[in-house]
């Protein structure tokens, strides 16, 4: 724990940046608790996010400078055609991108040039609870930590904002990744050897807080209710019918139809790609996540 500690923060001296999208989660938290001498910005939607609280509650422990963006739903919904346009991705997780893209856009106001993110704690400490379910939760994350992808870079790259990831940095893959399973899961927690590591730096409630996806602590899950009510029964079933995309739900086919105005026609699969089972999109032969519409292979535990 102590080595995680500091190479953490040699990571973080490495990536430093003017700017940290704070969420109020475990993995930003940290971060600001670290450098607190940075701005932090955290994005909720208007009335609905639960983040306010948790990040006001760290930015007022480590006494850091905080900007706080609430968005309405109109400006939420207006937005997801450039998100969409800018990773040319329908993928689901569009709510997250949005938090993303609006905190980029404060940044942008604000003269930062660099944004620090939590990007890729969850993936190498095992955060997500669908890492408790799987067959070799040890070999997923080996695999993914050669293959990291995270929309932050391409929307920070379309704002002129660097984005910072020190969970990332190649010394803390390598550690994350000499650390066994059960040093991460424990206790029905998640990363629970950065919480062990850090229990000193923040608030028992901030450590010891559930993993919350990044859009239900934003509010932006609600932006899920509203494009669902935009797509008819009717509507939907003929989507199903006519395009051959395994279409998830009423929301997915929404954020199609603006990935189909905006971008185009999905792309077939290159040399050595193989098909996304989900659109027909080109994957790597490793793959198991498609880009394009999010499709993910089931690596849970046979029952």
């Amino acid at each position: 724990m102590k080595q995680l500690k500091e190479r953490l923060i040699e990571s973080v001296e490495r990536n430093r940046a003017s700017g940290l999208l704070l969420s109020g989660g475990l993995d930003s938290a940290i971060l600001a608790g670290i450098d607190p001498t940075i701005k932090a910005i955290t994005v909720r939607l208007a009335e609905y996010g639960e983040d306010k609280g948790y990040a006001a509650q760290v930015a007022e422990f480590l006494n850091i400078k905080h900007h706080q963006v609430a968005v309405d739903i109109d400006e939420a919904l207006e937005s997801i055609s450039d998100v969409i346009k800018i990773l040319a991705s329908f993928d689901p997780a569009i709510p997250n991108d949005v938090v993303v893209y609006f905190g980029l856009k404060k940044a942008k106001e604000l003269g930062i040039d660099a944004l620090m993110t939590g990007d890729g704690s969850d993936e190498l400490f095992a955060g997500y609870s669908f890492m408790k379910d799987m067959d070799d939760p040890d070999g997923y994350i080996r695999k993914i930590s050669s293959s990291m992808r995270f929309s932050s870079n391409e929307l920070g790259e379309s704002f002129g904002i660097e984005i910072r990831q020190p969970y990332i940095d190649s010394e803390i893959i390598e550690l994350a990744l000499s650390i066994p399973t059960n040093l991460k899961i424990r206790g029905g927690h998640g990363k629970w050897i950065l919480r062990k590591a850090f229990e000193d730096m923040l608030p028992a409630e901030i450590i010891w807080q559930d993993k919350r996806p990044l859009e239900y602590g934003s509010g932006m899950t609600k932006i899920r209710e509203v494009i669902s009510s935009k797509v008819t029964d009717k509507e939907f079933e003929e989507a199903k019918r006519v395009f051959p995309i395994r279409f998830m739900n009423k929301e997915h086919y929404y954020y199609y139809k603006v990935y189909k105005d905006t971008v185009g026609d999905i792309p077939a699969p290159g040399e050595k790609e193989k098909e996304c089972p989900g659109c027909g999109a080109g994957m790597n032969l490793d793959a198991f996540h498609c880009k394009i519409c999010g499709w993910v292979k089931s690596l849970r535990k046979r029952r």
